[in-house]
């Protein structure tokens, strides 16, 4: 429900902006023919005049066809200036359809701006924003248009300012007015072509001139007359961050943009396909366009047609190569379960795997309830896997930018799990015994309470194994964010057969349970001891919380602990107690929960000053500047609670060894932090088909493409890798 209810409100929000869109342009949406308009500061000529002190006086020149809004003039004084109330002419009257009562100006306007100067202040700065329309076919309203000047003042009491000041004015109005002469039509500013990777994956490309960009979340894509199949969620790369005056904070693309695209259905009996793109792009400093929509035929397994483009040439990027486009279904299946047989090993999984393996040196003396711990911590595994899977991917394809483990960014369920592996890590103390009141009600009923604990315990390593990734299960998990619905639960569901297939071989092969030493009274010190992994664990995700929340955060989640300590302590108490002993425990698991809801409320801590010393914090805007300056860069995309990433710092990433290469190949280490929710990094990790960090990419001197390093690092392969990316030759091996 509530998943519906932010989808509703999403609907909402989008419609509202909608509206407010067609409100300011005035644009028929259908219309995509621009030839003719004029470039705002062509339609709208501003001159200004600072030659009257005290007051500044503004000239529009508007051009035949135009007109300008009396109630969409703004002004926002500089450092050191003070404006008064602008004084403007009454404008023509009129009705607008989607503005209501509003006044125009036609063929030219002045406007007065009195102003006050701090003392010291050398020059008049201010920006000036307008709007306006053109009122004839085709019919389209400018976003608002903001231009800068800056002034030179009069040098004297009534002095007019010297001819060459105020050419300097005009000359820096120029600066902020764009391309000169008429925009370019629809069809040579926005160029959209298409090729079919192979019969399953598609690739468009827009191609742009300087000066034009496009929206990224203003393009919508889909299949016409295509019965069966449908468009998996594009694979959008990094952009550019843009302050946009309709959109707010928006991504943009500029000169090319590259979109892979996948098909989900059978497609063995289809051999073209008809996709639909709807989009809209700006001219930098001048108008923007109305949505355009094109249709182009795509031949797949080679090529595309229509009438919107030319033929694309055979230029795949590199990523997509190594993507897991390639992979297919039975490959990644059998590389999930490898992957997941290897997660057994890695260390975030080992605190939970000592439960399980009381419980199966417990159950020792019987094959049948070997049997049984197995088949009921599999159901755990395997129903926790389906359930992540099947959010993550359904988020995805709603828009949201999720990846393996990024549940571990919400900071109410890390001080959940911080509490739910202290809860247990006492249980194994002896602290308190879950379950032990129900012992004298039946052999049954005692049965049924160890397969739930068997349950839970494979709910809970899966809850713990999400901050690792463990070799193969790179590929398999990108393979499955790509994949149709059904081929991606078979392989969420194969890492979980082979992150329990140990313990099923326990259970089902004899000669692996005779390997088990015989129960005895020893259990129960191992028990104890293997508690402390567990208060660990707790200790680990508290200091995940600082990084997300700061120093208040870990202060509640340690409240939290304390009383559920208490919650705890009183619940072995109550055991003999009355009807309001047991109340008690109600009351003190509530407040237990109390500052658990705290941590909701808390913003993230600055980011400044959080990046080491010798490390570029990742931008897409600073990996352009370096890689422009022909500078090799090592990006690294890391999350405190991905403990794979932590083991790759610690081997390889934070020695002298590694700041010595850098040094010796001139390249920039640069890391992105993906503990708390960034949409820059998600947007990267898409770009090159990871499903979650660790990502390590390499990007060479000459500007090539990236080499994408797998999971798990070593110095050797971080060696190979730089020298290669900063021209220098690799020694071979003997």
């Amino acid at each position: 429900m509530r998943l519906i209810s932010s989808g509703r409100r999403l609907a909402v929000r989008f419609s509202t902006l909608l509206c407010l869109w067609l409100a300011l342009t005035g644009v028929a949406l259908a219309q995509d023919d621009t030839d003719g308009l004029l470039p705002v500061t062509e339609a709208y000529k501003l001159s200004a005049d600072a030659s009257t002190p005290g007051v500044l006086k503004l000239h529009w020149e508007i051009a035949p066809d135009y007109y300008l809004y009396r109630g969409r003039m703004k002004f926002k004084a500089g450092d050191g200036v003070t404006l008064d109330a602008a004084q403007l002419p009454d404008g023509a009257k009129h009705h607008d359809e989607y503005l209501g009562d509003v006044e125009t100006y036609h063929h030219s306007v002045d406007a007065s701006v009195p102003y006050t100067l701090a003392p010291g202040t050398a020059r008049l700065t201010l920006s000036v924003q307008y709007q306006g329309c053109h009122e004839v076919d085709p019919k389209i309203c400018y976003p608002p248009h903001t231009e800068k000047l800056d002034l030179a003042l009069p040098t004297g009491t009534g002095a007019s300012a010297p001819a060459a000041s105020l050419g300097a004015a005009l000359s820096q109005l120029g600066a902020h007015r764009g391309a000169q002469g008429a925009a370019l039509p629809a069809e040579q500013a926005f160029r959209l072509e298409a090729l079919a990777q192979d019969g399953q994956h598609l690739l468009l490309r827009w191609s742009m001139p300087k000066g034009y960009y496009l929206y990224r979340d203003q393009t919508h894509l889909q299949l016409k007359d295509a019965s069966g199949l449908t468009l998996a969620t594009p694979q959008w790369p990094a952009g550019v961050a843009h302050e946009d005056p309709y959109f707010g904070h928006s991504t943009v693309y500029f000169d090319q943009l590259e979109l892979p695209v996948a098909l989900q259905g059978d497609v063995s009996n289809v051999s073209s396909i008809t996709l639909e793109a709807r989009f809209q792009g700006c001219e930098e400093g001048g108008q923007c366009y109305p949505p355009m929509t094109r249709a182009l035929t795509v031949t797949l397994g080679g090529g595309a047609s229509g009438h919107a483009t030319a033929p694309a040439p055979e230029m795949p990027p590199a990523d997509l190569a190594n993507g897991p486009l390639q992979v297919g279904l039975f490959y990644a299946l059998l590389l999930a379960l490898g992957g997941g047989l290897v997660l057994n090993l890695m260390p975030c999984v080992l605190p939970v795997l000592s439960i399980k393996a009381v419980g199966l040196l417990e159950s020792g003396e019987s094959h049948a309830r070997a049997r049984s711990h197995a088949l009921a911590y599999t159901a755990g595994v395997l129903c926790t896997f389906a359930v992540i899977g099947i959010a993550i991917i359904a988020l995805r394809s709603a828009g949201h930018a999720l990846g393996w483990g990024a549940q571990l960014q919400q900071p109410l369920l890390v001080g959940g799990l911080a509490c739910v592996m202290l809860a247990v890590g006492l249980s194994m103390s002896g602290m308190v015994q879950f379950g032990t009141s129900l012992g004298n009600v039946g052999q049954s009923l005692a049965g049924r309470s160890g397969h739930a604990g068997d349950f839970f315990t494979g709910v809970l390593a899966v809850a713990v194994a999400s901050p690792c990734t463990a070799p193969f299960m790179g590929s398999a998990l990108a393979y499955a964010f790509a994949a149709p619905m059904l081929h991606a639960l078979l392989v969420f569901l194969a890492l979980g057969l082979g992150l329990a297939l140990p313990f099923l071989a326990v259970g089902f092969v004899p000669g692996v349970a005779r390997l088990l030493p015989r129960p005895g009274a020893w259990m129960e010190t191992l028990k104890q001891v293997l508690a402390f992994p567990m208060y660990l664990t707790a200790a680990w995700l508290v200091w995940v919380l600082a990084h997300q929340r700061g120093a208040d955060a870990v202060g509640l989640v340690l409240v939290a602990g304390v009383l559920l300590a208490a919650t705890l302590w009183w619940f072995e108490r109550s055991r003999t107690g009355g009807a309001l002993s047991k109340l008690a425990v109600l009351v003190l698991a509530v407040l237990t929960v109390l500052p658990l809801y705290g941590l909701t409320q808390l913003p993230p801590p600055s980011q400044a000053g959080m990046v080491a010393e010798g490390v570029v914090a990742y931008s897409p805007e600073k990996l352009a500047e370096l890689r422009k300056a022909g500078t090799p860069v090592f990006v690294d995309m890391t999350a405190d609670w991905c403990v794979t990433c932590k083991a790759n710092e610690h081997a390889v990433l934070d020695t002298d060894a590694f700041r010595a290469l850098l040094k010796k190949t001139g390249a920039v280490y640069m890391k992105g932090d993906w503990t708390d929710v960034n949409p820059t990094i998600a947007a990267f990790l898409q770009q090159y088909h990871s499903p979650g960090v660790p990502l390590y990419v390499v990007f060479p001197r000459d500007g090539g493409d990236g080499r994408k390093l797998p999971t798990v690092l070593t110095r050797s392969l971080v060696e190979e890798a730089l020298n290669q990316a900063a021209g220098a030759p690799v020694a071979e091996a003997p």
